[in-house]
């Protein structure tokens, strides 16, 4: 590959603009592929892997290229000019990937890394629970021990194209005796055990991204355990920190959206052109936000909060400024009504404001009620 961040972005756009013309890119999805959109995600994936642009900042024993953050950066932006996918998996390439990086035995980390990026193995996330969405800590899937390994039984929600997923990076609590963050652990979950039923859950849009997952007595082998037994807080918060902060090429997709949403302002009185201005004032705003955050996981619930916010009015805005047409259906529509779903995922806009207050502003934590 190119020595430099310049030839290697020339050769990557080359390489875009070839599998365009081609008709082998695939168009970008955000972090949550659909599943109708699974073959072509899979096949580009597989084609990024093969010429050596797949975990271009991974090392190179796992699969990965051994290249800087930098080019790993180069690679999403030049994806996002193109509005075409840098990656199949969110859950594979920012949430468990890293996680094994970082915790996983060397067992785990050939076992999973390379197939991750090859599109071998797609990933889900078995966190939130019906009664522990953004208080995570308080879920109450169990793991029991069970010869050399555990039985988990529970229930998960809100998990992403776990109906396509092989494996998924899975919360239990393995400590009864603790309620708190050390009685839980941190599992690299097979999706084929016995005891799994996966129900896809319909969207108000009609697609079925999220799933519910039900676990009766499911086995995990010890190799599965991921990080200290009792410690998979540690690893779950890194995981969620990775997943506030991977704003990648957000910025660019920003710009492109506000520029469409810029571009209906057309023959439009002038409240509605002062609308639109000041979405446009906010949208910059939010990218000098993006920039300036650059993955610091203290401004990622900043980032968090202020990405989805946006979509929320832009997508408002996007459906109002239609008319009687906004009442129809199309790609505007399907936005606004997946916009909201944003301010749920990755964390409640409550929880990202409670974070905002402790962490970054230094107010007293937010009082719990008794029970």
């Amino acid at each position: 590959m190119a020595d430099s961040l310049v030839e290697f972005r020339n050769e990557v756009a080359e390489f875009l603009d070839t599998s365009i013309a081609d008709g082998t890119a695939c168009p970008a999805f955000g972090s949550i592929m659909p599943p109708d959109m699974f073959d072509a995600a899979r096949a580009w994936q597989r084609r990024i892997f093969e010429r050596g642009y797949a975990g271009l900042h991974w090392p190179t024993e796992y699969g990965g290229q051994g290249l800087s953050v930098e080019h790993h950066h180069v690679w999403t932006e030049e994806c996002a000019r193109r509005q075409l996918a840098s990656y199949m998996n969110f859950q594979g390439f920012v949430l468990a990937g890293p996680a094994i990086l970082k915790f996983g035995t060397e067992e785990q980390k050939q076992q999973y890394l390379r197939s991750t990026l090859a599109a071998e193995i797609v990933w889900c996330q078995l966190f939130s629970e019906p009664g522990s969405g953004s208080d995570l800590v308080s879920l109450s899937t169990k793991a029991e021990a069970d010869g050399d390994g555990w039985v988990v039984t529970g229930q998960k929600v809100w998990s992403s194209t776990a109906q396509l997923a092989q494996h998924g990076i899975l919360l239990a609590r393995t400590n009864g005796d603790d309620p708190g963050h050390g009685g839980i652990s941190f599992f690299l979950f097979d999706m084929a055990s016995p005891g799994v039923d996966v129900r896809p859950l319909k969207q108000m849009t009609g697609d079925q991204e999220f799933c519910e997952v039900f676990l009766d007595a499911a086995p995990v082998a010890q190799a599965d355990l991921l990080g200290p037994l009792h410690g998979g807080w540690r690893v779950a918060t890194s995981v969620l920190a990775d997943e506030r902060s991977a704003v990648g090429a957000a910025g660019i997709g920003l710009e492109q959206r506000t520029e469409a949403l810029l571009a209906q302002t057309r023959d439009l009185g002038p409240v509605e052109r002062d609308r639109v201005v000041d979405i446009a004032v906010a949208a910059s705003a939010t990218r000098r936000l993006l920039d300036r955050s650059a993955g610091d996981p203290f401004l990622g619930p900043l980032v968090k909060l202020a990405m989805t916010e946006f979509e929320t009015t832009r997508t408002r805005a996007s459906v109002d400024l239609l008319g009687p047409a906004g009442a129809g259906v199309g790609d505007p529509q399907t936005e606004f009504l997946y916009a909201p779903g944003m301010r749920v995922a990755g964390g409640t806009s409550e929880i990202q404001r409670n974070l905002i207050g402790e962490r970054l502003l230094g107010l007293p934590r937010e009082p719990k009620p008794r029970s």
